[in-house]
């Protein structure tokens, strides 16, 4: 898995983000990536659900259909921590030191991987020493005409920056 490129959850809610800037950079990371895929934790993905499952039914409802059917067309392989992650996470003296656990595993799983974590999380970026690639220009992208309407439909929930 060397050199895939690793996301969060808080890249895959920025899609979701009042924070127009944020939404569309994390939207156009999701349509350049659309053919080629990414990698994720298990646990990122059950932070993005966590989060959704917060909301009112009718906002779920109309997330949803977009969500299910961005995973059908894109490659995301969904992998679980290694041994190898636990041990880097736990170790003292390294970059990962004072993030919050689930942090740590998410970049253990990258270090460990050789890839880079395509991120909007405020407790990583900006953060030395991390492998850590940048998001595109925040200039809007659209999806496939279906998986665009989709979308649209989707904005109905709105994620605080903070919150992704």
């Amino acid at each position: 898995m060397s050199g895939e490129a690793f996301i969060d959850a808080s890249l895959f809610m920025g899609m979701h983000s009042s924070d127009d800037r944020i939404r569309r950079s994390c939207k156009r990371f999701f349509v350049e990536r659309l053919e080629t895929g990414a990698v994720m934790s298990l646990e990122q993905v059950g932070r993005c659900d966590d989060l959704v499952w917060g909301f009112p039914r009718e906002v779920q409802d109309a997330y949803y259909p977009f969500m299910d059917v961005l995973h059908t067309d894109m490659k995301i392989d969904r992998i679980g921590y290694a041994d190898a992650d636990l041990a880097l996470a736990a170790a003292p003296g390294q970059e990962l030191t004072g993030l919050p656990v689930t942090d740590r595993l998410t970049l253990a799983m990258v270090l460990n991987r050789g890839a880079r974590l395509h991120t909007v999380n405020p407790r990583l970026v900006g953060r030395a020493g991390l492998p850590l690639d940048p998001l595109p220009e925040d200039a809007e992208s659209v999806f496939p005409p279906e998986l665009e309407q989709l979308y649209q439909d989707s904005l109905v929930l709105s994620v605080a920056p903070d919150d992704v």
